[in-house]
């Protein structure tokens, strides 16, 4: 299964980077602060949000992974599972018993199936959320802030927006966008409300419609946020913004948009963090479009993103 994205993209990708640097605005939640949005997790929020449990059910939100699930070039990935000290169909005698076990050896970029971008994963000019200076956080053996092995615990009220249905599809198209007035409007047809403190979701159909049926595609292009409605989402101060795609913006991007930069808007500059991959199709079928989200990621320290499996619990 092919994993590389195609390479229009990998050049739209690399000729992102040459964006010009822009002034970096402090944190409203002080200079020191490292964990952004996720200050907004509270009790009170948090017990609003168990409210939503009516039917006692849970769901999971992420999608199996392996070696052959695209990503982003040059992620990879490689598991072996060994047999420590069992050559040749030796037992563990000094367990007391004949004992055997399996033991797993995991290589891999993080960044592959469903993740959280932590802080730190995206930028501008040099500086990453809060100002902080790529020279001083970017280390090569892990971030010295913004690491997501920091961020406590997401855990609120989340709603997802079908978009794909609002516009009559199962599956939007490649590139197909949607910014403020799209969102809006999907959100009112759908009787969904979108709050502070939330974790807002979309359903374009892409992972459920495209990833087994032609991968090629779905690693290489998808639907998504525009720059403009990525801005528009941050107004709303959610705690996370999220989909059903690798990326959540739109690729190829919308004319005059720049490549990822909805990445740049939540993360970089308002502290919001990027949920990719979240399968909600099911959520959507069992009636289900708010619902109690729960999130403990890996704690590996100084990491740029997490593999993640959020709960639904509705």
């Amino acid at each position: 299964m092919p994993r590389m994205m195609t390479v229009t993209l990998a050049a739209l990708v690399l000729g992102a980077t040459a964006s010009f640097a822009q002034d970096c605005a402090p944190s409203k939640w002080g200079a020191d602060d490292t964990i952004g949005s996720a200050n907004l997790v509270t009790p009170e929020r948090t017990l609003e949000a168990a409210k939503l449990i009516k039917q006692g059910k849970s769901m999971p939100l992420g999608i199996t992974i392996g070696p052959d699930t695209p990503a982003f070039p040059p992620r990879s990935l490689n598991l072996q599972v060994v047999q420590p000290n069992q050559q040749g169909g030796q037992k563990l005698t000094s367990f007391g018993y004949e004992g055997n076990y399996n033991d797993d050896i995991l290589q891999t970029w993080i960044g592959i199936g469903s993740q959280l971008d932590g802080l730190g994963h995206l930028g501008e000019g040099g500086h990453y959320y809060n100002c902080l200076d790529e020279k001083e956080i970017s280390a090569i053996t892990g971030l010295t802030k913004l690491g997501t092995h920091d961020v406590p615990p997401l855990v609120g009220r989340a709603v997802i927006i079908d978009m794909a249905k609002h516009l009559g599809k199962e599956v939007m198209e490649a590139g197909e966008h949607f910014g403020s007035t799209e969102i809006k409007a999907a959100a009112e047809a759908q009787g969904v409300t979108m709050g502070e403190g939330d974790i807002i979701l979309f359903h374009t159909g892409w992972t459920e419609g495209m990833l087994e049926s032609d991968p090629m595609l779905w690693g290489s292009a998808e639907p998504g946020l525009t720059n403009e409605g990525a801005v528009y989402l941050a107004s709303l101060n959610p705690m996370a913004v999220g989909a059903d795609t690798w990326g959540l913006d739109a690729i190829p991007a919308a004319e005059g948009d720049k490549v990822f930069y909805g990445h740049v808007t939540l993360l970089k500059d308002n502290g919001i963090y990027i949920l990719e991959t979240m399968n909600v199709g099911p959520l959507l079928r069992d009636g289900v479009n708010e619902f109690m989200f729960v999130l403990g990621q890996p704690r590996i320290k100084g990491t740029v993103q997490a593999m993640v499996n959020p709960v639904a619990l509705y």
